[in-house]
């Protein structure tokens, strides 16, 4: 059985839309089945949106992207970054292509397993890591990180602490030599790292 978080999805697309409302904006957004939290926004990726440090002209890596709301509001509030954003599942990438043209943005998506098909440098990475994958998938996404920021680059990861999150800090610290908690809510933490050598 396919989860959001393989390559290829074999339930019906269901092409439809919801209303993501984040940062005092309305989104209408193309989502289908077998997408991560394909009926709404779900409270980590909206707190991840909501309190995330991202600078006026940073390069920007919406990791995991789904039907790509981090990397199309982070773009629409913050026009001169660069967003890049990536997902393994196909049916994301084709979602997030579709949202991207709707909101007639510039925002790149890329079909990756993890980094493989990455190869830009960036100054933040924006991840709600697929815990359900598995510890080691969520270990290879901040370690792969690492290698893919600019120095003062930072990693910012929301997790529900409770569930995982501590586990994953933990790992945070041991990659970058650095970890604080970002922001707070509804039993989610945003981690930050900051790359600094």
């Amino acid at each position: 059985m396919a989860h959001y978080y393989s390559e290829k999805q074999d339930s019906e697309l269901n092409l439809r839309e919801i209303e993501v409302r984040v940062k005092q904006k309305v989104f209408k957004m193309h989502t289908a089945n077998g997408i991560f939290s394909k009926n709404r926004l779900d409270n980590g990726t909206k707190l991840l949106i909501e309190k995330a440090e991202i600078g006026e002209k940073n390069q920007v890596l919406d990791f995991g992207c789904g039907i790509g709301v981090v990397g199309i509001v982070v773009k629409s509030i913050y026009p001169e970054t660069k967003v890049i954003m990536s997902d393994i599942n196909e049916r994301a990438v084709e979602l997030s292509m579709k949202n991207v043209k709707k909101f007639n943005l510039d925002n790149q998506v890329i079909k990756s397993n993890l980094y493989d098909k990455i190869k830009t440098k960036f100054d933040t990475i924006l991840v709600n890591p697929p815990q359900t994958a598995g510890k080691l998938v969520c270990f290879s996404i901040i370690e792969g990180a690492f290698s893919h920021l600019n120095k003062t680059g930072t990693l910012q990861l929301v997790a529900r602490h409770k569930k995982g999150g501590q586990t994953l800090s933990k790992k945070m610290e041991e990659v970058f030599g650095n970890v604080m908690d970002l922001a707070k809510g509804s039993g989610y933490r945003i981690y930050l790292s900051k790359k600094t050598i």
